[in-house]
């Protein structure tokens, strides 16, 4: 096992892997930017080092400071946490050339699945059901068209190396395809540099399901169940919930043992979470995520299994603790993400945080890295805290949730816990009847 993990990353999943690795006996060693220099996992930590300026491309994107910190301080291996480095695999590959550990999978499986059109033509082969639409590529708005008129309008175009809703655009009929392609087309250029897109048939009303899994280098795979992701705003998730309301027990046991199929002929290493777009009945895959994911929670919450610890073991050669009938779903748990922005206009509102009290009680669980008198940076994710509840059913898990979002309070600074209030009161939501289209028309008619 690791005697010392440098942790690639900051806030509130950087405490969290800290946590992970001190309860194994591990040491940590905190990067930082000089804004987050009082942040807790820099408090927190054994040791620390500041990497470079606030911005992200000078400190938390810089590769060679990255590295010379692991090495003066004799880490033994990194983990890139969530966002950041956690999904370069150029940035894994010069992790393991450096004669340290990378908490991951292989950069070969990073760049697989960080390429949407590879990822997409990989899974269909090892017999993942896939949206129908172009099988590689569109070069020209006539090949778009061509690809259009054989799937059928509206069509969803998609940037190849993109993430997060960055280069998607919605064409409804021909007249609005030229426009529609270009507009994907310069979107990721800008956010990616790489002006390719595909082209998948726009669904209208499904729901966003992934299944979060866990593999090793033994030739062992499990999952540990689905989540619903299907609240969102612009691409981002803002609620999430395991299990799905939306699944029944034969579609939720038929979808996870496929995924682990799927990572197991793959050969996967470590955990990552395979994700689909769920209509009538019928699952297509959409993406990989090659990472820890920032809704893990809940399905540790059901589970009672530790993912990133078992994330550190698998990455230390260790095989897996657990084979999948040791792995019992227990109960109901929710998620809600909340941002430092005006839950009206979603305006970043960075300062200074002045009275913090978070919700407890049984089964309550809040991921954050604030504190009293912290300042909130503007130059990183509004992200601040994440609000997880458990209740034996999904209607104790409401109700807890309701009690818990009543008691949290962030003062200093505007934050989207009024959002979440008035959210989880919504009658869609209190009966799980909404999709990942529900939230933008909920805004629209506010």
């Amino acid at each position: 096992m690791f005697e010392k993990v440098l942790i690639a990353n900051r806030g509130e999943i950087a405490l969290r892997i800290h946590r992970a690795c001190h309860e194994m006996g591990i040491q940590t060693v905190a990067v930082h930017s000089t804004a987050d220099a009082d942040a807790m996992h820099v408090r927190l930590a054994d040791e620390s080092v500041c990497i470079g300026p606030p911005p992200s491309k000078s400190s938390y994107l810089n590769i060679p400071a990255i590295l010379t910190a692991a090495s003066i301080t004799g880490a033994d291996a990194i983990h890139p946490g969530i966002g950041f480095m956690s999904e370069n695999a150029n940035f894994a590959e010069m992790v393991e050339q450096h004669g340290f550990t990378f908490i991951g999978p292989t950069p070969e499986h990073i760049r697989i699945m960080g390429d949407k059109v590879t990822a997409k033509k990989t899974v269909k082969d090892l017999g993942l059901p896939t949206v129908p639409g172009s099988d590689g590529g569109i070069a020209t708005v006539e090949e778009a068209k061509s690809v259009a008129e054989d799937i059928g309008y509206p069509v969803l175009i998609k940037a190849a190396a993109g993430g997060g809703g960055k280069g998607m655009k919605v064409a409804r009929d021909a007249a609005g395809l030229p426009e529609a392609y270009q507009l994907a087309r310069s979107e990721a250029m800008a956010a990616f540099g790489n002006d390719e897109v595909y082209m998948e048939k726009y669904l209208e009303k499904p729901r966003h399901i992934e299944v979060q899994l866990l593999g090793d280098m033994h030739g062992n795979a499990v999952h540990f169940g689905e989540r619903d992701c299907s609240i969102q705003r612009r691409h981002q998730k803002v609620i999430e919930e395991a299990p799905s309301p939306g699944l029944n027990a034969t579609e939720r046991e038929q979808i996870g043992a496929l995924a682990a199929d799927v990572i197991r002929r793959l050969g996967y290493r470590g955990v990552g979470t395979i994700e689909f777009l769920y209509e009538n009945g019928r699952f297509y895959f959409i993406e990989m995520n090659t990472r820890l994911q920032i809704e893990h929670t809940i399905s540790e919450m059901i589970t009672g299994v530790d993912l990133v610890r078992e994330q550190i073991r698998v990455a230390a050669g260790l095989p897996l603790t657990y084979k999948q009938e040791d792995i019992v779903f227990n109960g109901h748990s929710i998620e809600c993400r909340i941002n430092a922005e005006n839950p009206e206009t979603f305006t970043p509102s960075p300062g200074q945080i002045q009275g913090y009290h978070p919700p407890g009680g049984l089964d309550v669980r809040v991921d954050s890295a604030l504190y009293d008198g912290y300042r909130v940076p503007p130059h990183y994710d509004s992200m601040i805290a994440k609000l997880i509840v458990h209740g034996t059913n999904r209607n104790e898990c409401l109700l807890r949730l309701r009690r818990a979002l009543e008691e949290f309070h962030i003062g200093g600074i505007d934050t989207t816990l009024p959002l979440h209030r008035t959210l989880i009161a919504q009658p869609d939501f209190i009966n799980g009847d909404y999709d990942i289209h529900w939230l933008e028309k909920y805004l629209a008619r506010k």
